[in-house]
């Protein structure tokens, strides 16, 4: 059996190369452990399998490590792959996911994601990851991700993750989130990952969800420009709408293969 991947970066903008992810469509799901296979395989942060039906399209996402409850920029990026590649006949694209139906609409080169909102509650932040990380937060939040919240763009930019530490914690599904007021946008971020094989995420469009409502709030304003500040970068114009969120990128696809699954049976 031949599989088509599909190499495509999402969030990009002008200065930033966005995340990657692998989409592979499929005609029908393989078993979860040969799913994990080929992820671990790509060796991308998200690998995302598409399966086209009449009126929707059933989507997954999988890390080299687990299967994800729910992927911003694979989602994109599957988007993108379907408009662009599959010839996709409509703007309007209906997933199916574990996170229940996610809309995304298609305006010329930008994708609007329309996710749900994950509010982040007051939280104390675990020894292990004080310990892991050597600039402390100012506030601590918690949704399905931790939410470190800090005074600058400069402690984002400087903030570093003792791994062999922060390893020591299993946050399976979820991350640490690190974000501030931007100075070039409203608010920016990173993303890192415990007992993962990729420490720092590039662009973490699910971790908006919770950032968006956030910052919506502090600086009294529902749309909003974010900047991942990742060593490639990552552009979201983000929206809040109350218990949705929309998240809007670009993507671009720089490489296709071909491959033969008997080589992982």
């Amino acid at each position: 059996m031949d599989l088509n991947i599909f190499y495509i970066d999402a969030f990009v903008g002008d200065s930033c190369k966005g995340s990657t992810a692998c989409i592979i469509p499929l005609d029908s799901w393989l078993p979860d452990e040969l799913l994990l296979k080929i992820s671990k395989r790509n060796s991308v942060p998200e690998t995302a399998f598409v399966i086209i039906k009449k009126d929707k399209v059933l989507l997954r996402w999988f890390t080299p490590e687990i299967e994800m409850d729910l992927c911003g920029h694979a989602t994109l990026a599957a988007a993108h792959c379907l408009k662009t590649e599959l010839k996709f006949n409509s703007d309007q694209i209906v997933f199916e996911t574990l996170s229940g139906e996610l809309e995304v609409s298609v305006n010329n080169k930008l994708y609007l994601l329309n996710f749900p909102s994950r509010n982040p509650i007051e939280a104390t932040l675990p020894e292990i990851i004080k310990k892991a990380i050597n600039i402390q937060p100012k506030h601590v939040l918690k949704s399905r991700d931790y939410i470190l919240v800090y005074d600058s763009e400069s402690d984002i930019k400087n903030i570093n993750f003792n791994q062999s530490e922060f390893d020591k914690i299993n946050l399976d599904p979820g991350g640490v989130c690190v974000t501030s007021k931007g100075s070039d946008s409203d608010f920016v971020s990173r993303f890192f990952t415990s007992q993962s094989s990729i420490l720092e995420d590039p662009v973490t469009g699910s971790a908006h969800c919770s950032l968006v409502p956030y910052w919506s709030r502090i600086l009294q304003k529902n749309n909003l420009k974010a900047l991942q500040l990742s060593d490639r970068g990552g552009l979201l114009i983000c929206e809040d709408k109350g218990s949705r969120v929309v998240l809007a990128g670009e993507a671009n696809t720089f490489y296709k293969e071909n491959f033969i699954l008997n080589s992982l049976v």
